[in-house]
């Protein structure tokens, strides 16, 4: 009995562990950039100043939509990054919006604004105190501290962590704004290495494979794959993916006609999905969920106004895909379909050089059968002909034996 008393008494701060606890997040703002890293010192500090069962802190996704859940004290690996709620959208959400914290003495998954997460067993605890991470006024996160038992918190105990919120949201931003710098260096440098590969002299499939390798890289997707459509123009044919799924990569052809993928070809603008495993229109759900799956970014190969094929990129967790990331995607994909487009034309000019070259060989070898065999013009083809039909050999592979043996007897 005297135990759940004390659980219940007000945890007061002392002046001079607040001003060793206001230390600690000064050398935090001043340390690393690692977002991860303050993340969790933060929910180490704010457990151990309140003795808190649970501690979670959510950031604003760069869509300024959702609410992610970036740390926490027990550990939830697996839900990291996943679970997610709109600005509003529960206690977190609410104080999010409103930029006010919010505290709850006992009952707090009684409260209206309260959003229950089956896999999150905190979701019981009777005391909640959600307070907002704030930067230049506006609220940029949450930080969430639980109790098991009902808990009242002390009013210096709130005001501390929305001092620590304070103090920690501008270091968050500057933490992000370093992760981008170092991302867009990393794409700079991608693009270059897409660019190379493009103007190399490696053949099409390799090309193909080099580039989503490097684009799934630069865009951190569990899955990158090219399709191409078919002469006819009627399906999506994989051409390279850097997956090691056997199943993913020999999945059968994508219609364009009822497809989402398909819609893209036809759009020729990009299509986002922000769950796959759930979007009627994508053909391999179950697939999808196997290989786990979520979001998909989708962009048109486009080269003279004419989408030839498609470029996908997958993500493990839920993500909202920024327009830098879809101009990015766009980029490499047009840069592909100029490779795609390039290897066709020399392809052409190789069937048209060598089809020159065959012509002017059974050109010569009739003029010599005509000579030989006083033969009419027509005569000397069809034998040439015939000759290539009775030996299964090509009419280039017949006239050569003919000028070869025209030379022995010189």
């Amino acid at each position: 009995m005297k135990t759940t008393q004390n659980k219940n008494k007000k945890l007061h701060i002392s002046q001079s562990q607040e001003i060793k606890i206001l230390r600690t997040i000064v050398d935090i703002t001043s340390s690393e950039l690692d977002l991860n890293w303050i993340l969790k010192e933060v929910v180490k500090i704010v457990t151990e100043m309140t003795s808190a069962d649970s501690v979670f802190i959510y950031l604003l996704d760069p869509q300024k939509e959702n609410m992610v859940l970036l740390a926490s004290k027990i550990p939830h690996e697996k839900m990291l990054g996943k679970i997610n709620l709109k600005v509003g959208e529960g206690i977190t959400g609410w104080v999010a919006q409103e930029n006010k914290p919010v505290a709850i003495k006992k009952n707090a998954y009684k409260d209206s604004r309260f959003k229950n997460f089956d896999v999150l067993p905190e979701d019981r605890y009777e005391a909640f105190l959600s307070v907002p991470v704030v930067y230049k006024g506006k609220a940029i996160g949450v930080i969430n501290v639980q109790h098991k038992r009902p808990h009242e918190y002390a009013i210096n105990t709130v005001n501390l962590i929305q001092t620590i919120a304070k103090q920690i949201g501008g270091v968050i931003e500057n933490a992000r704004l370093y992760t981008e710098t170092k991302q867009k260096a990393s794409q700079f440098d991608s693009l270059i290495k897409v660019s190379q590969t493009i103007t190399s002299e490696h053949y099409l499939d390799e090309i193909l494979s080099l580039i989503v390798v490097v684009t799934a890289e630069m865009l951190n997707s569990k899955i990158c794959s090219i399709m191409l459509l078919d002469d006819k123009g009627q399906d999506l044919v994989m051409k390279a993916t850097q997956s090691l799924s056997k199943e993913y990569k020999t999945k059968p052809n994508v219609k364009v006609e009822k497809s989402l993928s398909g819609e893209v070809i036809k759009s020729k603008k990009p299509i986002a999905v922000y769950d796959v495993r759930h979007e009627e229109r994508y053909v391999y759900r179950d697939l999808a969920i196997k290989e786990d799956l979520t979001s998909m970014l989708s962009v048109p190969m486009v080269v003279k106004e004419k989408a030839i094929g498609i470029i996908n990129i997958y993500t493990k967790t839920p993500h909202h895909f920024s327009q830098e990331e879809i101009d990015v995607l766009q980029m490499v994909a047009n840069q592909a379909a100029v490779a795609v487009e390039n290897t066709k034309l020399m392809e052409e000019a190789l069937k048209a050089k060598e089809a020159l070259e065959t012509r002017k060989l059974i050109e010569r070898a009739k003029g010599i059968l005509m000579r030989m065999n006083n033969l009419s013009e027509e005569s000397a083809y069809k034998l040439i002909h015939k000759k290539s039909m009775d030996s299964c050999r090509t009419m280039k592979d017949i006239a050569e034996s003919i000028i070869l043996m025209s030379e022995f007897q010189k």
